[in-house]
């Protein structure tokens, strides 16, 4: 994505038309289902906007985020189709939601009310979903709160200050094939919006199944599945994604210096790391500050010249150190530390389980001193074009 007259330290090129595929392919294999492309967390470190607009031309059917703020944001960027906020959170902007057409969560009757009076002094109803806890123990009404929630929801949609436009709940154990946890959850919430529709809401959409859930648990495609780390081509799943979704980000930096040295030379702080031969160093210039963690010190998690290289002692806070052996590497050179791995280059993925976590974990760690760059040939792929 950039020439080698490109001045960069760093960068994260990411491909607005994997998203777009992998919503696609994603959709046909919903089985009727609508799409949720989850975005929160600028987009799960991609770019909020840029992602929803590339989930969008994908086909998402709705958009899903935390804060207020970020459907504020998806808003401005001229996004139209439905956004909903999925964290219950009291101190958010409830009145700027409502008049912008973005619908709340409430598990609790205080947010309920909350809400209701919100949306009299914007004066529309709110869109609000109420969230059912099914067992994660998280957000949510358990189901001793359930009724009074409904009750109050009913009360303020009879006086008119809200629309009850859906029911969720969220899986504990998805990522998890075979839990019985899945199924007990699902049962849970289906008697829960069977309490909810026969009190007398008729939400537009139940939904319960996240990326995990929705690939591996047919039974929990409800009207809508909620899709984060797919869309970027990432799941918890063991072993990550499907093979026909495609990560859209890499992370990539040019070597800052390059040293020849000794044999028993240390190598970054507390000389965790001392060569056993004459070898090359490179300097990367990114830390932990950047998102590369401390822990991957010693892995071979950086490609430069089609090969792996380990990386030489300590992470620091904004540089590490990789021991390139008798490689002629320049100052200047690019290195991979992930990316889609169709070269052979560390995936996200890979990083994640090298260092005992997940690969979302990975991808919205790398800072904002990191330039997101993008690129797109299309705007959108017709859904028969997308191969499954």
């Amino acid at each position: 994505m950039n020439g080698p007259g490109d001045t960069y330290h760093a960068q994260a090129p990411v491909d607005l038309d994997a998203i777009a595929r992998n919503v696609a392919v994603l959709r046909r294999r919903m089985n009727g289902s609508q799409v949720m492309a989850v975005v929160k967390a600028d987009g799960y470190g991609h770019g909020i906007t840029q992602a929803g607009q590339a989930a969008v031309a994908g086909g998402a059917d709705w958009l899903g985020v935390v804060h207020v703020a970020e459907a504020l944001r998806l808003r401005q960027a001229g996004i139209t189709v439905p956004v909903l906020c999925l964290m219950a959170l009291a101190e958010d902007e409830h009145p700027a939601a409502i008049t912008a057409g973005v619908d709340l969560t409430a598990g609790t009757v205080p947010l309920v009310r909350q809400i209701a009076a919100a949306a009299a002094g914007a004066g529309r109803p709110a869109r609000l979903q109420l969230k059912a806890d099914t067992g994660l123990s998280r957000g949510g009404a358990t189901r001793a709160e359930w009724p009074a929630v409904v009750d109050a929801a009913l009360a303020a949609q009879a006086d008119g200050q809200l629309q009850v436009t859906g029911l969720w709940s969220h899986f504990a154990c998805a990522d998890e094939p075979g839990h019985p946890s899945i199924a007990a959850q699902l049962a849970r919430f289906g008697e829960a919006a069977d309490y909810a529709e026969k009190a007398g809401l008729t939400p537009e959409v139940r939904h319960i199944a996240n990326t995990a859930g929705a690939l591996t648990f047919p039974p929990s495609r409800l009207d809508l599945v909620r899709l984060g780390g797919a869309i970027y081509g990432l799941s918890t799943l063991p072993g990550g994604a499907p093979g026909w979704l495609r990560p859209a980000m890499t992370l990539t930096a040019r070597l800052a210096q390059v040293k020849r040295v000794p044999p028993g030379t240390g190598v970054s702080y507390g000389h965790r790391y001392v060569t056993t031969a004459e070898t090359t160093l490179g300097l990367v210039p990114l830390g932990y500050a950047d998102g590369v963690p401390r822990g991957a010190a010693g892995r071979a998690l950086v490609q430069a010249r089609g090969c792996r290289w380990p990386i030489a002692g300590t992470v620091c806070m904004d540089q590490f150190v990789v021991d390139f052996g008798d490689e002629p590497v320049s100052a200047g050179d690019e290195v991979v530390l992930f990316g889609p791995g169709e070269d052979g280059e560390p995936t996200a993925q890979e990083w994640g389980e090298a260092l005992g976590t997940i690969s979302y974990e990975i991808v919205t760690g790398i800072g904002s001193r990191v330039p997101r760059t993008y690129a797109s040939a299309q705007a959108s792929e017709p859904e028969g074009a997308v191969g499954a």
